[in-house]
């Protein structure tokens, strides 16, 4: 074999290498896929139980969940673990009780901000949404999912095993709903 022909297997051996690792350490965060949908353009990769993920909020579908972009070219629509907000968007379901308060209050949180994505233990839904729990970043943080709760626009939401910060979240409840905060006083 001549000395050109063993550098062109060996650049070839080393760029495939690199496609098999992944290329970079902005990619350890992640797995490959397991049946998590991507109806979205999203990415082909399945994050880690329990990863910290980065990005911006693009845009807001409605109180609980939004699409982040996470790096140039990849989106996720991400539902928020451990809170249920009215219904606003969902298909063949009429618009809910303080559902569009829900959403707006959302939008005002996380509109175009930075954000946190803390990834669930059960890491997708059945629609294929990334589950996590969402914190603004920046000079005024924020964790979201409590914010929600904490305000009345969402009640809180227990599906195993994303459970880590259930009671926080009905402790939240129950302060909001004895106060007649949000959807406690409209709704009920």
């Amino acid at each position: 074999m001549s000395r050109r022909s063993a550098l062109t297997w060996a650049i070839a051996f080393i760029v495939l290498a690199l496609i098999g690792s992944g290329g970079s350490g902005a990619v350890d965060d992640l797995v490959s896929n397991d049946g998590g949908g991507s109806p979205d353009r999203q990415s082909d990769s399945q994050p880690r139980r329990g990863a910290t993920l980065h990005g911006r909020v693009i845009r807001v579908v409605d109180g609980d969940t939004i699409k982040v972009l996470l790096e140039p070219g990849r989106y996720e629509t991400v539902r928020y673990i451990g809170v249920d907000t009215p219904e606003s968007v969902k298909p063949d379901t009429p618009v809910q009780c303080f559902a569009k308060q829900a959403s707006a209050f959302n939008e005002r949180l996380v509109e175009g901000r930075e954000v946190r994505l803390q990834v669930g233990r059960e890491r997708r839904d059945r629609y294929g949404r990334l589950l996590a729990y969402v914190y603004v970043t920046g000079d005024r943080p924020v964790f979201v999912n409590a914010a929600l709760v904490r305000g009345g626009y969402a009640r809180t939401l227990e599906i195993a095993p994303n459970t880590d910060r259930a009671d926080f979240f009905a402790r939240l409840e129950s302060r909001a709903r004895a106060a007649g905060r949000g959807l406690w006083a409209a709704c009920e």
